[in-house]
């Protein structure tokens, strides 16, 4: 740019000033008391939880952004799980910015938005341009409140079909097609499980956590709530999702399926997987380092679907999120930022095989579609594109209701102490008074 006639070198040093500003994305905030000097790195705490093994592999993550961001140092604060959540509420709870960690990995976003300790995302997002379209479809709304968005998830739970090759070979049961039915999977669940002269199962068709009943509810087209931010009544009574959970249970009380109770006595779906006591398991990619370690002989499918039914994935995973009370917000917003990028944490995070990738287009990169197994990695695509909410509340109150009346009338179900009509009829009965005495519809 050319400038004509007699401009002072005030006005000069402010377009300059104005034009910096201007590239900066999200503008910097005036410097606080003590605050580094001009050249100084600002220093950031992360908060995350998980094993020693996944602390180690968030270091070099964190180890990767430093390299590409000198100015931004990064401070861990780690907790196992069972400790992170007390802990990091008493860290909120005092009010210190000193102490209360700048970005931490958080589930669920909506409960934590609500007792005002997250920072709302939109201005960022929205002066930055980053772009929101590539996450997976209905993601998001895992991590929002009010409307606005609080988390950025890392990843989406996808869970499909694993199974062993060798044992299907075995019984002479063909693969699974990614368009087979309910009723495809209970005539190979029929060949596949063993029992002995009594009638006890010996080897199983399936594993699958109890958990995963959202699963079939959502493919048969049931519904938990009416709404999932706002909801008014339960809906686990109506036909198609009396028949997501008969289907499930049936798979337990014929025997096909292991109930929930002695999965977690065996030792989970990965170890009767590998120990060649279940011929499949409905999981996420958690499971994939795992089996590939071990060397076994398997892939995954899609989940089959009811005749007349759809294709349904939920869509929710753990976010990274900014506190309210940071004195670093620009620092933890460029932090969060490329932790979400494609060349940023997310690709490093998909390439050690650790998560599908919340970014859609991350997991159609060579970072996830490699060499390695499972084989047919798009069955995990075919499952993200099918992504929606259905599987859990999106309101505050959700973990209290799921953890107090939900999970456990639905235990009862797996256990065999209760027929399905009868349970649902009393978790919806539970559920609606929950609703009622908290003010749902808000």
């Amino acid at each position: 740019m050319q400038l004509k006639g007699k401009i002072g070198i005030g006005l000069i040093l402010l377009v300059f000033a104005v034009s910096l500003s201007a590239c900066a994305g999200v503008a910097p905030q005036a410097a606080a008391p003590g605050a580094p000097a001009a050249g100084e790195a600002v220093t950031i705490t992360w908060a995350f939880w998980g094993s020693p093994e996944e602390k180690a592999s968030h270091e070099r993550v964190a180890a990767a952004f430093m390299k590409e961001h000198p100015e931004i140092k990064i401070d861990i604060w780690h907790q196992p799980w069972n400790d992170y959540f007390t802990k990091i509420q008493a860290l909120w709870a005092s009010g210190d910015p000193k102490v209360i960690p700048d970005v931490a990995f958080l589930w669920p976003t909506p409960r934590y938005a609500a007792e005002g300790v997250l920072e709302n995302l939109d201005p960022y997002i929205e002066a930055s341009g980053y772009d929101l379209n590539d996450y997976w479809p209905g993601l998001l709304e895992s991590a929002k409140y009010q409307g606005s968005v609080y988390g950025l998830p890392r990843d989406i739970e996808v869970n499909i079909i694993y199974y062993n090759k060798d044992m299907f070979d075995a019984a002479g049961v063909p693969y699974p097609s990614e368009d087979w039915t309910w009723d495809d999977f209970l005539a190979a669940a029929e060949k596949l499980t063993q029992k002995d002269a009594n009638g006890m199962t010996t080897v199983y068709a399936l594993a699958a956590e109890g958990g995963k009943w959202p699963k079939w509810v959502n493919q048969n087209g049931g519904a938990i709530f009416d709404d999932y931010v706002n909801p008014s009544k339960c809906l686990l009574t109506e036909p198609a999702s009396v028949g997501g959970i008969q289907f499930f249970a049936d798979l337990m009380n014929n025997g096909y399926a292991m109930r929930p109770a002695d999965l977690n006595q065996a030792g989970g779906d990965a170890a009767v997987f590998m120990s060649s006591q279940a011929a499949m398991i409905l999981q996420n990619t958690s499971r994939v380092s795992a089996f590939n370690a071990a060397g076994m002989n398997y892939d995954v499918a899609p989940a089959p679907i009811p005749a007349g039914g759809k294709r349904w994935n939920g869509a929710g995973g753990a976010a990274w999120v900014m506190s309210s009370a940071s004195d670093n917000k620009d620092a933890a917003w460029t932090f969060i930022r490329w932790l979400q990028s494609d060349g940023g944490g997310q690709t490093i995070y998909t390439q050690a095989g650790e998560i599908f990738p919340a970014l859609q287009s991350v997991a159609n990169s060579p970072a996830f579609m490699t060499d390695q197994p499972p084989a047919n990695k798009q069955a995990i695509i075919i499952e993200a594109g099918a992504s929606d909410v259905g599987g859990f509340g999106y309101f505050p109150e959700w973990g209290e209701l799921s953890g107090s009346i939900i999970g456990p009338g639905l235990d009862l179900i797996w256990a065999g102490e209760v027929d399905v009509e009868t349970g649902l009829t009393n978790i919806c009965a539970q559920v609606d008074q929950f609703l009622a005495e908290r003010g749902y519809p808000k």
